[in-house]
């Protein structure tokens, strides 16, 4: 239920409300995307090792997955407008700070930034569509504003691509600003102010441990690609990440008010899904990291050339979504994660066979068959976690999925990076990178398809075809 009745004066704003929350939605999705085709880019220019700029992507996935959990409350508190225009101010500073990075430590430190704004970005934005649209056309405003999640992966490798060829990499950051500039104009008169009727009180307690366990875990991953690291500091963040996880957990059970009420977990779909989640997103979280460079580092392609071959990664990938209802119907959720978790697994695996030589026909159907079984298994993971749920966890355990979803794309790009370091600390950079880029596909393949043990707990059922089909990405 909505913690405020709209006024009737209010559904006058709805379109432009709409749009607004479809344009942030669009920025945000963009800048994930459009990064990754400039990596090289930005390693020649900040005199860094192509194959060791994961923390240019994990440092913005774990902001982003480090503040969705304070997003609602710092809304209810302060109010959907405010918070959405504060939220605008950090993603377009960041990015500027971003274009105007001399260092990588000083880069990482921009998308942070960058990071925190996007965590309250899309939230609140969702929030101020909840409480301001009428029931009877909720569905149609919620597809509307998921459009955009679709475009902005299938604009952004080869955007990115485009603006380092004809410019250089800060364009990819700098084109944010006109459009972060042209959304908080439009947010100051469109955005709707609500607030929660009833305040209470933020589990800060429990945010800190959890928020501490996921940035020691992360960091402790990340420093296993720096060689020189300390191995006594990798330890010591990844106890003391699981400790404060551990922490969290025992805080959770006495608490009153958690963040995530234990409670969730004993609903077996969302317990399997969320777990399910994590293990499969951290081999899908890797790709968009480990594509571009095997084509512009291991195979010489050009940028523009590299984001356009994920043009057919993002188009199969929306064309799969229309096939999972029918899928799931069919054959059970159980049945189809076990059998396309191995897909995804071998579809990564398979991009050791890629070569220069290789056939460009051939090199687009392997790219779209990934894009089709990637997409099919991000839609069926969170139908299945969040389809048993009552109305009283459906706002909590929808966060925890959201964080989950981009917690395990930080660790993607840190394992990512990680491997990469192993397997290519002896090797230059040239043609011998095609050697650790290859052996880091099977392993992040082989990491896919050991999640396949955590959907065989499934339950054999088939869903009602309305539940897959509201579930979005």
């Amino acid at each position: 239920m909505p913690a405020t009745t709209p006024d009737p004066r209010q559904y006058l704003s709805i379109r432009p409300l709409l749009w607004l929350v479809a344009l942030a939605i669009f920025m945000q999705m963009l800048d994930s995307t459009i990064v990754n085709t400039a990596l090289p880019a930005m390693a020649r220019s900040l005199g860094e090792s192509p194959l060791q700029m994961q923390s240019v992507v994990f440092s913005y996935a774990l902001a982003v997955a480090t503040f969705i959990p304070a997003s609602g409350w710092i809304a209810d508190r302060f109010g959907t407008r405010r918070i959405f225009l504060v939220a605008i101010i950090l993603f377009t500073v960041g990015s500027l700070a971003c274009a105007l990075a001399q260092q990588l430590p000083q880069l990482v430190a921009a998308r942070v930034l960058q990071g925190v704004g996007g965590a309250m970005l899309l939230p609140v934005g969702r929030l101020a569509v909840m409480r301001s649209v009428p029931r009877d056309q909720f569905l149609r405003a919620m597809s509307f504003i998921a459009i955009p999640a679709l475009i902005g992966p299938l604009l952004g490798p080869t955007l990115g691509g485009w603006l380092v060829e004809i410019a250089s990499w800060h364009w990819v950051f700098l084109i944010n600003l006109p459009i972060g500039v042209v959304g908080w104009i439009v947010a100051t008169r469109v955005m709707p102010d609500h607030r929660a009727l009833q305040r209470t009180r933020f589990d800060l307690a429990g945010y800190l441990m959890l928020a501490f366990g996921m940035l020691a875990l992360s960091l402790a991953l990340d420093g296993m690609s720096a060689l020189g690291s300390p191995r006594a500091l990798v330890i010591l963040l990844a106890v003391g990440g699981l400790a404060a996880l551990a922490g969290y957990w025992l805080h959770a059970a006495n608490h009153p008010a958690p963040l995530f009420p234990l409670a969730l977990f004993k609903v077996a779909s969302f317990r399997i899904g969320i777990l399910g989640n994590l293990f499969s997103r951290i081999g899908s979280g890797a790709m968009p990291m480990l594509i571009p460079l095997l084509f512009q580092v291991g195979l010489g392609m050009s940028p523009l050339h590299a984001g356009m071959m994920m043009i057919p990664v993002a188009l199969a990938g929306m064309a799969s979504k229309r096939g999972a209802v029918a899928l799931v119907q069919r054959f059970g959720y159980r049945r189809i994660l076990m059998v396309n978790t191995v897909l995804v697994g071998l579809a990564m695996a398979s991009f050791t066979l890629i070569t220069a030589q290789q056939p460009l026909g051939w090199r687009i159907v392997q790219m779209a068959l990934f894009g089709a079984v990637n997409s099919l298994q991000f839609t069926v993971m969170n139908t299945v976690t969040l389809r048993d749920l009552d109305r009283t966890q459906d706002s909590a355990g929808n966060s925890l999925l959201s964080m989950v979803m981009m917690l395990a794309a930080g660790f993607g790009a840190a394992t990512a990076g990680s491997l990469l370091a192993a397997f290519g600390q002896h090797l230059p950079v040239g043609q011998d990178a095609l050697a650790a880029l290859r052996a880091t596909f099977l392993s992040v393949g082989g990491i896919t398809l050991t999640s396949t043990l955590v959907f065989w707990q499934l339950a054999d059922t088939r869903p009602e075809p309305r539940q897959v089909e509201e579930v979005a990405e």
